[in-house]
């Protein structure tokens, strides 16, 4: 039987810190990305008897029963590939108006424990900067009732475990017969119970298909543009009919709207910009324009980076085999933006009332392609020089291409620089966190 036992410092209450780790969305919060893993399914959270089923690997699985205890929790295996692994989770009082998360694991066989060390000391400092950023943002904010659009996408199933484990309510809608927390709609055929959606504090809608998967064909032209403008304007409509509108409504769009832009400075004033992704942006934005009283705030969101997909995540396996490089002539700009500081965004945006309008969700820190290539390669340690000429670019994804991969727009976030506070400012800081490269949290005690 292996032991190991980590000590981890939070600046919250002990109540606070235990509390964001009973609420629904803790699990998915607490998976590094870098990890791999994956929730299969999970009933209740935290309760005695509550269980969760993961994929920690391709083809192998883990199951785990949760039961509590007077300072914290415990689960334990009960399917695996270990012969057993139980991990109690206390939340101690520092005596200083914060909390030690005492991490106590043990599991057998011992001949685990060299896989399990690196594993182990990665995804405690990452929960670390995590748990510590996600109670930094949702403290003070009145508990909501949060409508979601996007709910299964990348920054919508984020999005909705950070709003509960804040201790938001949050409400999906969804293409199938609802559930619990749940509500129906057909976008494509204009069906959404307005009852439903009555008294709502606030919206938010992240639909829209990938534009970077796929050829431009008509047909695909089509599919982008209806999974964008039927649901906003769905949502517009129905709003417009309710006693009680949302006070808030977080409608995405992109930077992708300005078009390609060379080297001038893009605020949230600048003009539309031309191309087919450019049009589809502003058509978008113009869907989301309701009733007189909802504030409407229009999310004009970067590249969003994080190893869990998207972008990020298709660019690591060639960068890892020494295959990645600038596209192009890599002098156009790459307007990015972390996960977790989209996510924070737009928590800004829906508890600030002072925000209303386009708003550019993108770092601070403007680079051109040819710096992120270096630096995702020096993250990996990988060279990164093997282009991707632009006449490959154009011969493979034509139009697509040309506007996704090609184009570049030197995106300034005007609206957020002076009321809101980036968690993940530069590329090396969200390349570290993302990729897990930072220095390992170490047991305070190993056996």
């Amino acid at each position: 039987m292996a032991r190991r036992i980590y000590s981890t410092p939070i600046p919250f209450p002990a109540d606070a810190v235990r509390a964001w780790h009973s609420r629904r969305g803790a699990l998915q919060r607490l998976l590094p990305p870098f990890d791999g893993a994956q929730v299969l399914s999970q009933s209740g959270t935290v309760n005695e008897g509550d269980r969760v089923v993961m994929q920690m690997l391709p083809g192998v699985t883990w199951e785990a029963t949760h039961h509590p205890h007077p300072d914290g929790f415990t689960d334990q295996q009960t399917r695996g590939p270990l012969q057993s692994w139980t991990h109690h989770h206390r939340f101690l009082d520092d005596g200083a108006g914060g909390c030690v998360i005492r991490d106590e694991i043990e599991f057998s066989p011992d001949l685990a424990g060299w896989v399990a060390d690196g594993r182990l000391g990665a995804m405690f400092a990452f929960r670390k900067r995590r748990i510590t950023e996600d109670l930094t943002r949702l403290a003070g904010l009145a508990p909501s009732r949060v409508l979601l659009a996007g709910a299964s996408g990348l920054l919508g199933t984020q999005l909705a475990a950070l709003l509960t484990v804040g201790g938001h309510e949050v409400v999906r809608l969804v293409r199938r017969k609802g559930g619990e927390g749940e509500i129906e709609w057909d976008p494509a055929r204009g069906r959404l119970d307005a009852a439903a959606v009555e008294g709502f504090d606030a919206v938010v809608s992240l639909s829209g298909e990938n534009v970077g998967e796929g050829g431009w064909t008509d047909a695909r032209k089509r599919a982008l543009t209806d999974s964008r403008l039927g649901p906003t304007g769905l949502l517009a409509r129905t709003f417009g009919q309710l006693a009680r509108p949302p006070r808030v409504w977080l409608s995405a769009s992109a930077v992708g709207l300005y078009g390609d832009r060379g080297d001038e400075r893009l605020t949230e004033t600048a003009r539309v910009g031309g191309g087919f992704l450019a049009g589809l942006c502003e058509q978008w934005e113009a869907e989301a324009v309701t009733s007189p009283g909802v504030r409407v705030v229009k999310l004009r969101l970067g590249v969003v980076l994080t190893a869990r997909g998207g972008a990020l995540a298709r660019m690591l396996t060639p960068f890892r085999m020494g295959l990645g490089g600038p596209i192009g002539s890599g002098q156009q700009y790459f307007p990015w933006i972390s996960a977790d500081d989209a996510l924070y965004a737009m928590l800004h945006a829906m508890f600030d009332p002072s925000v209303d309008g386009p708003i550019n969700v993108v770092a601070p820190a403007a680079v051109r392609q040819v710096e992120f290539a270096r630096a995702l390669g020096s993250a990996l340690g990988r060279p990164a020089v093997a282009p991707l000429p632009a006449f490959a670019v154009k011969a493979l994804f034509g139009e697509m291409g040309q506007e996704v991969l090609l184009a570049g727009q030197n995106v300034v976030p005007g609206r957020l620089q002076d009321r809101f506070r980036w968690a993940f400012p530069t590329l090396s800081d969200v390349l570290t966190f993302e990729l897990g490269l930072g220095a390992p949290a170490e047991p305070v005690e190993r056996a």
